[in-house]
């Protein structure tokens, strides 16, 4: 029986209508409004929060054991057509979406555990999956499941991955204090901005000994007010990327160390700060054996990718190590996502929010039909 077929126009017509509500991030009070009334009257016990409007839906609360789905509800602030608004170019009006309906499809299902549905503020700042940790969201979780969608250059329209796998982001905001003089006397001073040309050069040559990817780069600079004067100091930012967690501790290490040494040379003092920072994946094998199996009958054994890898980042993945425990993982759809992620004009197949909201549901039916015990398979 196909439970999400008899939903498909209204799918299609949800997404057109959260899509006009994008919200910024901890702004998403007309979102949270809309997806809460949705789930209240399809019978859904909602649970929400004072300092946010991310909030809980959940059913079958007979059981001690919770399987979950999460979305996130936030949209960037971008200038569109000449004009900065809120706008969706990255997904998440789709996520929010098909997560609502695998909820309404599975609602008057026989469940043997406690289904819950996470709908999370915040996420393009990085700061809403932590927050729904600290309102403790996480409580008997044994299983949490995700959804992205993917650009056209990672992935097809009619396939998708069990597993994306996100890399690492940190981001280094800082500050190169000179001395300030003249640009007569520049020997009397002592240029931040010259600094922060050496360092541009010695980021570039951060070699680790390490097998997979990462990248470092600044991608800020502002310092001076005159075209006649040396400034006192220098602003920037650096931006980390590592494929792992393991090799972005290292990078942050040797960033850091590189800092230094570029203030010794330069007579500088340069400081610097960890302003963002997101996890890179950890791959579950028990959830991604779960995940391919709802691809597998949602849409055929050939439209399973088998891994989706990307150099972007996602706080979902802050849910997995703060408790590794947890069998989890993010699928990734295909789409024909044109040109890319928070390209203001992003577009997509919609035909693709029917194919997530199907193997969404088969997820959770997959993993309903296990014992759990403590995040692991017993039986």
């Amino acid at each position: 029986m196909d439970l999400v077929e008899p939903h498909s126009n209204k799918i299609l017509k949800t997404y057109e209508e959260l899509h006009q509500l994008a919200e910024v991030s901890w702004h998403e009070e007309k979102t949270s409004c809309y997806l809460t009334e949705k789930l209240s009257q399809a019978g859904y016990q909602i649970q929400t929060f004072e300092q946010h409007y991310g909030f809980v839906a959940e059913f079958n609360r007979k059981s001690s054991h919770v399987i979950a789905l999460r979305a996130d509800m936030d949209a960037l602030l971008q200038e569109v057509d000449g004009h900065m608004r809120p706008n969706h170019s990255c997904g998440h009006d789709a996520h929010s979406t098909m997560v609502l309906y695998a909820a309404l499809a599975l609602i008057h299902q026989p469940m043997k555990h406690t289904i819950r549905f996470i709908f999370q503020p915040a996420e393009e700042t990085a700061e809403g999956a932590l927050k729904m940790i600290e309102e403790q969201t996480m409580k008997d979780v044994v299983f949490l499941g995700g959804i992205h969608l993917r650009p056209a250059m990672e992935m097809p329209f009619g396939k998708a991955s069990p597993v994306i796998t996100h890399g690492s982001t940190t981001s280094l905001k800082g500050w190169i204090e000179g001395r300030p003089s003249h640009a007569a006397r520049p020997e009397k001073g002592n240029n931040p901005l010259e600094a922060a040309a050496i360092l541009i050069q010695a980021i570039q040559q951060i070699r680790l000994d390490v097998t997979d990817s990462y990248t470092v780069k600044m991608t800020e600079l502002q310092g001076g007010e005159t075209a006649n004067s040396i400034p006192s100091k220098a602003r920037f930012t650096l931006d980390l990327r590592a494929k792992s967690n393991e090799t972005m501790t290292q990078l942050v290490e040797q960033t850091n160390h590189v800092l230094k040494n570029v203030g010794a040379l330069t007579n500088t003092k340069i400081t610097s700060d960890v302003a963002g920072f997101t996890p890179a994946a950890v791959k579950h094998p028990l959830a991604i054996n779960l995940a391919k199996k709802a691809i597998r009958s949602s849409l055929g054994a050939e439209n399973v990718v088998t891994e989706c890898a990307t150099p972007g980042a996602e706080d979902f993945h802050f849910y997995s190590k703060k408790y590794p425990t947890i069998a989890s993982t993010m699928i990734g759809l295909g789409c024909d996502l044109t040109p890319g992620l928070h390209h203001p004009k992003m577009q997509f197949n919609k035909e693709a929010l029917i194919h997530g909201t199907k193997i969404l549901t088969k997820l959770l039916l997959e993993v309903d039909q296990l014992n759990w015990h403590e995040g692991y398979k017993t039986n």
